[in-house]
């Protein structure tokens, strides 16, 4: 019984070669990963650049439809007394609504909405906690 191991003859060069074959290989699929990644990203900026886009025409949209209830209340409610008074001034509230709505688009109330919280931190920190209590309790029955 021998314990000689047969091995097989392999030279300097030929490990070398597999050495530079081994990274070259691994250099490609490290490229080929960061290209996916790229295009995977960039693919997901576009959606969300199309998704802010329909969500602001969407908002437009609402708003033209808000401005039309609105001038229906005007031309449909009560034209003089008190009631007239009132109705008019509801029906141009919902119209001013329809036209903020046309104008800034979802973007710009968002933006405002950020605005508002920056001048008012404490106010705007107690309405979300009044908001999450309600909910929280509307919630649970």
């Amino acid at each position: 019984m021998s314990n000689s191991k047969a091995t097989p003859c392999v030279d300097q060069q030929e490990w070398a070669q597999a050495e530079r074959s081994a990274k070259v290989a691994v250099a490609s699929v490290g490229e080929m990963a960061s290209h996916s990644v790229s295009a995977v990203g960039e693919v997901a900026r576009n959606a969300v650049g199309d998704i802010g886009q329909e969500a602001d025409h969407l908002t437009a949209k609402a708003g033209v439809y808000i401005e039309e209830l609105g001038d229906r209340f005007s031309k449909n409610g009560p034209q003089s007394g008190i009631l007239g008074n009132a109705s008019q001034a509801v029906a141009g509230a919902v119209k001013e609504s329809g036209e903020y709505l046309q104008d800034a688009k979802l973007t710009g109330i968002t933006a405002d909405i950020a605005h508002v919280i920056r001048r008012n931190p404490i106010p705007s920190i107690l309405i979300a906690m009044g908001v999450g209590w309600f909910l929280g309790r509307k919630r649970k029955g």
